[in-house]
């Protein structure tokens, strides 16, 4: 089993009474609660952070796209990926995000992720989400009929710029391009393995599928909520008669660990709380603008957002307890061997060849983040790797030898 570190990169400072004072932590939330001098700080303790993974043996490290929010600080992915192409040596860069249809022309997107495959020498996941409406919709204006057919223009666009030989036109409904010569190309070849991350939409599920594709399930709700889709999915690859190999599916999970099961919840709980009750305190109308869905998927009971609020705690008069959250699978959580039977159990009973764990949550400080890898990275992994060892893994880096790669800086 591939695991890999996912950071989402969220703001630290909102205020405790966050939720009493303010809209929405997306899209209308006031600029003048981000600081840029504590910005600054934070910028360079996360990207410590997804180094130091790289470092203690993950196999990848993750990062994603999201806009006008205080969720995730990452408003271009591909800017974090160049830093990490110079300060890591062996690990995936898994950009699980460009939202491909909002960029005109999108062979702007081939050209910046052709450039990253080239300056790490092979190790670029070219992630290509549809979007989340509150990016999409709200924060970008993209209408939210047409944004399905535009994705999948945009998409085949930036394919065609990585694998045809010769300079080519292009005039498609949205893009209309009299050349298309992208330089430079990418390492791997015929291009980067392409994951594509989603909720639950059954337009997703169907295209991924024929398209030979990675479905990367992005939930926070953890492993119990995840199983209905993962399910589902696995359900229409059956009927595809497709071959069931675990690593063509790969999912999110929060994983806390320390000594003991009761030293976890002591030192991340507090965090978990934060990220649950503000970083994901967005308003519903934001969530799911008309259109964005389509009818298809209304029908099949698959409109929630995988970034709403675990909708088992939806209007529970108490506070979400710790417990709670580890019980619903919001979370694994506890001592290294908690933690390696939780994990194990999850990868096996869900069919999931790559793990993408979230290791910082909320305001989760660098100290605490930094021995959650560490446990996670020395403790856990050497134990759950040999999973899903008789399958051939078909989704991931093809990298340059060793021998052929430039040395990382000038010593």
């Amino acid at each position: 089993m591939k695991v890999h570190s996912f950071h989402l990169m969220p703001y630290p400072y909102l205020p405790e009474d966050f939720r009493e004072r303010y809209h929405s932590v997306y899209i209308d939330i006031p600029t003048d609660l981000y600081d840029p001098e504590l910005g600054h700080q934070v910028y360079n303790d996360y990207l410590d952070e997804l180094e130091y993974a790289a470092d203690v043996g993950f196999d990848g490290v993750c990062v994603n796209e999201h806009h006008s929010n205080a969720y995730g600080l990452v408003p271009s992915p591909n800017l974090m990926a160049a830093t990490l192409a110079r300060r890591t040596k062996n690990a995936g860069l898994v950009v699980l995000g460009n939202s491909i249809a909002l960029y005109n022309p999108p062979t702007r997107v081939a050209e910046e992720l052709a450039m990253l495959d080239v300056i790490s020498g092979g190790r670029l996941v070219a992630g290509m989400p549809l979007g989340t409406s509150m990016d999409t919709n709200f924060a970008y204006g993209q209408a939210p009929v047409t944004l399905r057919e535009k994705y999948h223009e945009a998409h085949d666009l930036i394919v065609r710029a990585w694998t045809e030989p010769e300079p080519f036109a292009f005039n498609g409904k949205y893009t209309q391009l009299r050349y298309v010569n992208t330089w430079p190309r990418p390492i791997q070849k015929p291009h980067p393995p392409i994951w594509v991350p989603g909720g639950s939409s059954p337009e997703t599920w169907d295209w991924v599928l024929e398209m030979g594709y990675l479905y990367a399930h992005l939930s926070l709700s953890g492993h119990v909520s995840s199983k209905r889709t993962i399910d589902a999915y696995y359900d229409l690859i059956d009927k595809a008669g497709a071959e069931p190999n675990p690593y063509r599916v790969g999912m999110t999970q929060a994983v806390f660990c320390a000594e003991t099961d009761d030293q976890a919840e002591e030192l991340y709980s507090e965090a978990v709380d934060y990220f649950y009750n503000k970083c994901l305190y967005i308003y519903p109308g934001f969530n799911d603008a008309p259109g964005y869905r389509s009818r298809r998927a209304l029908e099949m009971g698959m409109a929630r957002s995988s970034m709403s609020t675990p909708n088992a705690f939806a209007g529970r008069p108490a506070p979400v307890t710790w417990k709670d959250r580890v019980e619903s699978g919001s979370v694994i959580a506890g001592s290294p061997d908690t933690v390696i039977e939780r994990l194990r159990s999850t990868a096996k009973d869900l069919r999931v060849g790559h793990m993408m764990l979230l290791m910082q949550l909320g305001n989760l400080n660098r100290e605490r983040t930094m021995k959650n890898i560490e446990f996670v990275g020395t403790k856990v992994l050497p134990l759950v790797r040999d999973l899903w060892s008789e399958w051939e893994d078909k989704w991931w880096i093809n990298p340059v030898n060793e021998s052929q790669r430039a040395p990382l800086g000038v010593k």
